[in-house]
């Protein structure tokens, strides 16, 4: 996997990119970029490939919101294992251990405020470890994976004259 990195980033700025776009942005054969590309997916350095959407240009009114998660473990439970269970619920988006003033950052999606509020309190919260949740709910998405959501303004200012 000697051009892994020269083609993970190009997968991560455009993972649409054809074998063709990719050989002409590395340099490389398309033979080469088809070949390492399936190393890195067989290796699992590649998980999958999604889409940036924004969900309110289309009008959905999907709700998201991080979720902080303060942990006590015990001698028999481990970051790993609370993570697991977490991580199994549809309704968990994105899932990180962190440094901080909480261990978890958990994401997560809902239909709406009370979908995604008895998510945390009915299925998050009992969890015998987690000792203190903070949800936080997220208002507006300006950039996501490194993909700005522009409103199509330049300037949201006011005009002044003197």
């Amino acid at each position: 996997m000697e051009h892994a990195e020269e083609l993970l980033e190009a997968l991560c700025e455009n993972a649409r990119y054809s074998a063709a776009d990719l050989a002409r942005l590395t340099g490389l054969s398309e033979a080469t970029v088809e070949e390492t590309i399936d190393e890195l997916e067989a290796a699992g350095v590649v998980q999958g490939y999604t889409a940036v959407v924004d969900w309110d240009a289309v009008g959905s009114e999907r709700v998201r919101a991080h979720v902080e998660l303060n942990v006590t473990l015990d001698r028999e439970t481990s970051y790993r294992d609370v993570a697991e269970r977490l991580a199994g619920f549809r309704e968990v988006q994105g899932l990180r251990l962190v440094s901080g003033d909480y261990d978890f950052a958990l994401e997560v999606e809902g239909e709406n405020m009370r979908e995604v509020s008895r998510f945390v309190s009915d299925k998050v919260a009992p969890i015998p470890e987690i000792t203190q949740t903070v949800t936080h709910y997220i208002m507006e998405t300006y950039k996501q994976a490194g993909h700005r959501f522009d409103d199509g303004s330049d300037d949201d200012r006011l005009s002044v004259t003197p």
